[in-house]
């Protein structure tokens, strides 16, 4: 499974196009991936006969992790082609690899004397290394990926623990998600073993029973006849996925201005025609936006930034990602890149670009990837204001809102007076860990002075 993105760590098969004994040449395509971010057909890197398929359509697989065996024709034959393709497989794990690196093999001695005193004294619990090399199928028939087996043993979570968490994928498989959740709720003493669960349950019902209690319930969501029930799609799960996260790594903080861009709207009235005649590019206000935004992130630098763990990354290049929705009602976040470096044209152009290819699913991994902060349009849909959630790992995402008309007090030699004036808000949203509210509000404003300040005289 190839690494589709900086922050992609699993992607789901949907779809294979060849089965085993099947020959492919080189760039032929072998299955479609699907990520939260695209869908993408993933090709042959050489030229061979499939002899092994690892994984089934709608299973997903973390990124590193081999799903086909492809033999080479041009192979040595003998003792290679006669090994069975399990064997194979093993020694192509990365776990028994990682595990080599991580610690020396025991003599047999020791190995069987630690199983001999472990076999006679049942209160002797599995350890973490043995939950790691044990089947990847436990008790339950349920599988583990190497990727799951590798955060238990380093996680010291033992089998029994891994048999006991509450899986999200198919067919109730434990994925990384799940196991980092056992092990925040662990940390808030919300997880118990099962052992220990028991324990602790059983004089608590009896307890209950005895004074005679009544066990009170969370009410669920009431259910009328002519309600409908469907599940969510797979990009939708991944959305939400996503935003809970974003939500649950940074501190958000969001502030709001009001933005006078009645210069930028006559402009754009008067030259919109012309524009299109000339270039062919229909001018919306976006690239207007992007370019004001990027400015001001080449002013503020510390807010074109990411955050890694305790670490802060602060990105050279303005790689400006721009959330558009979809048909189907789910949002992707195609990245302009450079956008410090584009002029006008050149933003119009690269924007129109990406929205139209989103729109109609015909875009590329690397059009989603690198981004350094994001632009959402709220104003597209008549809103006024929002407050957009961080695209993580990025520490900041800009709202624009709706351009109305509205009564405004402007100075006069002769006084202040009343006048129509196209204002709009801007919101902000940035990650409070590493940017203070002094800095959040200066880039804000920073971007508001830009787009007032705009020359109505610009040419095109």
């Amino acid at each position: 499974m190839p690494k589709l993105g900086e922050s992609v760590q699993e992607a789901t098969i949907t779809k294979w196009f060849i089965k085993e004994g099947d020959k492919v040449e080189e760039d032929d395509a072998l299955f479609e991936v699907a990520t939260e971010k695209v869908d993408s057909e993933i090709p042959s890197p050489v030229e061979g006969i499939i002899s092994k398929i690892l994984y089934k359509e709608n299973d997903l697989v973390p990124v590193g992790e081999i799903v086909a065996i492809i033999k080479m024709e041009d192979e040595d034959t003998g003792d290679q082609e006669e090994r069975p393709a399990d064997e194979e497989i093993r020694e192509a794990k990365d776990t028994e690899k990682e595990e080599k690196n991580d610690r020396k093999e025991e003599p047999k001695k020791q190995q069987a004397e630690k199983s001999t005193t472990a076999a006679g004294n049942p209160e002797v619990s599995e350890k973490p290394e043995q939950a790691a090399n044990a089947d990847k199928k436990g008790g339950s028939g349920r599988f583990y990926s190497p990727l799951v087996m590798n955060i238990a043993r380093e996680e010291n979570i033992s089998f029994e623990e891994l048999e006991s968490i509450s899986g999200s994928g198919e067919n109730g498989r434990v994925q990384k998600k799940d196991v980092l959740q056992y092990l925040e709720d662990k940390k808030q003493g919300k997880a118990v073993q099962p052992e220990k669960q028991a324990k602790a349950e059983q004089p608590a019902q009896q307890a209950s029973q005895s004074s005679g209690t009544r066990e009170i319930h969370k009410a669920g969501p009431s259910f009328g006849a002519t309600d409908q029930i469907v599940e969510m799609d797979r990009v939708r799960k991944i959305i939400a996925e996503r935003m809970v996260e974003s939500k649950k790594i940074s501190a958000h903080v969001t502030s709001v201005v009001e933005a006078d861009v009645t210069n930028l709207v006559l402009w754009r009235n008067r030259v919109k025609e012309e524009f299109l005649s000339k270039y062919g590019e229909k001018l919306t206000f976006m690239p207007v936006f992007t370019e004001a935004t990027a400015q001001a992130l080449t002013e503020f630098p510390l807010v074109n930034a990411s955050v890694e763990g305790d670490k802060i990354h602060f990105h050279k290049n303005v790689n400006i990602g721009i959330a558009v929705a979809k048909p189907d009602g789910n949002l992707v976040v195609p990245v302009i890149r450079e956008a410090e470096q584009k002029n006008l044209l050149g933003l119009t152009k690269t924007l129109n670009g990406l929205a139209d290819g989103a729109r109609k699913n015909k875009l590329g991994m690397d059009d989603f990837t690198g981004g350094t902060f994001s632009i959402t349009n709220f104003g597209t849909f008549r809103n006024i204001i929002g407050t957009p959630i961080i695209n993580q790992p990025q520490v900041a995402i800009l709202a624009t809102g709706s351009i109305e008309k509205k009564p405004a007090v402007m100075e006069t030699l002769t006084g202040d007076v009343i006048v129509v004036r196209h204002k709009m808000f801007l919101s902000l949203t940035y990650d409070h860990r590493i940017i203070d509210g002094a800095l959040g509000g200066a880039f804000l404003r920073r971007i508001a002075d830009i787009l007032e300040e705009f020359d109505i005289n610009r040419a095109i």
